[in-house]
């Protein structure tokens, strides 16, 4: 299957999560023909892959994209399946153009100088006057080469793989990584009823209750996120000493680091949403990072040698582009697009949204995005 650029060529938006069908609903506000380019069946095809227990940890109010708000009805913290429902809503009321089961393995520039090709799966080559990539942040389940982990005898999962805790009920386990999915694993198999449950740490965490008094904590991160660095730390130092408790002596100190400082490089605070409670009553204890595995154990960093039944690989994701983008010269060393704005640096016509992760990182950052997209290509 072959198509031919014409003066009507759509842009072409990959990927159908909220970034990309926020892009296509602005582009068909203003008049631009967007088709949506999805290679699962459905629309939010990550978004229905999460662990069953998963809330947004934004208000209902701060994650709706443009266009439709979220039913009152969802409550405060939308859950994973409503977050789904509201997807496939989005879709219909903005009547977007959506073709799944079709994956863009390769973007390369038109060879006549019009415009981009795409190849795509069964032999599809499509032509496209611009294209945006909204494949998302976290695209390609991450494992670390961890030595000798071919021999351990126990059970590795990523956490991309987990559901629920009923397959751990009774049993030993450990996750390892301490960012939001990390946290909430552990929390969801402690009180699934797993026997034990320890929790592996590289670098403790900036920790943030998800509301204080009322009052969402990212909606605080969306106020300061053009303060300077250095006010926000101090300010959040402050407010996470007023309503945190030190949890030193179980495992996790305060980081030396200032929490702003840590989120523009990628790390982003954790919301409890009960790990403080379950880290103070040990049932989730922290242990050092793995190092190593050794037939059925697992070696720390400080040498300690666990037994664990099952391990749980809370340890992030690659964007997964090197391929689709990558001989463009478009990616920096960790493999994150290189945009002014939103458009690739020094490459016409090629976008990409969804590659940030703000403070305040929320779906309605991507609405805001979504709507630079639009500007910029419609002109």
């Amino acid at each position: 299957m072959a198509d031919t650029t014409t003066p009507t060529s759509p842009v072409y938006v990959i990927g159908a999560g909220p970034g990309g069908l926020a892009v296509a609903a602005a582009l068909r506000a203003r008049g631009v023909r967007a088709v949506v380019l999805e290679r699962s069946d459905a629309v939010g095809a990550s978004w229905r892959r999460h662990y069953d227990r998963l809330h947004l940890h934004t208000t209902r109010r701060l994650s709706a994209l443009p266009g439709l708000k979220m039913p009152r009805r969802f409550g405060r913290w939308v859950s994973r399946d409503d977050v789904v429902r509201y997807l496939e809503r989005y879709a219909a009321v903005h009547e977007l153009e959506i073709v799944t089961g079709v994956e863009v393995g390769r973007i390369e520039r038109d060879p006549e100088g019009q415009g981009w090709v795409l190849h795509a799966s069964g032999g599809r080559r499509l032509s496209a006057r611009a294209v945006v990539v909204a494949t998302g942040y976290n695209h390609t389940p991450y494992v670390p080469e961890w030595a000798s982990v071919e021999e351990y005898t126990g059970e590795l999962v990523h956490a991309s793989g987990y559901r629920d805790p009923a397959p751990y009920a009774g049993r030993d386990v450990l996750v390892v990584g301490v960012g939001n999915t990390g946290a909430e694993i552990a929390v969801d198999l402690v009180e699934g009823g797993a026997a034990r449950v320890r929790l592996a740490v590289r670098s403790a965490p900036h920790i943030l209750r998800r509301s204080t008094a009322g009052w969402p904590s990212q909606a605080t991160g969306i106020l300061v996120r053009r303060l300077p660095v250095r006010l926000v730390d101090r300010a959040a130092a402050l407010t996470e000493r007023l309503s945190v408790p030190d949890l030193s002596a179980y495992g996790l100190p305060r980081p030396t680091s200032g929490l702003y400082t840590r989120a523009r490089q990628g790390a982003i605070p954790v919301q409890d949403v009960g790990l403080i409670d379950a880290v103070k009553s040990g049932r989730v204890e922290p242990v050092g990072a793995v190092d190593s595995f050794e037939g059925g154990k697992v070696v720390l960093a400080d040498g300690t040698r666990i037994s664990p039944e099952a391990v749980i690989a809370a340890t992030g994701y690659g964007r997964g582009l090197e391929g689709l983008v990558g001989h463009l010269g478009v990616l920096d060393g960790q493999g994150r697009p290189v945009v002014r704005g939103v458009r690739a640096v020094g490459v016409a016509g090629l976008y990409f949204t969804g590659f940030s992760t703000p403070l305040s990182g929320t779906l309605r950052e991507l609405g805001i995005e979504a709507r630079k997209v639009a500007r910029a290509l419609a002109g």
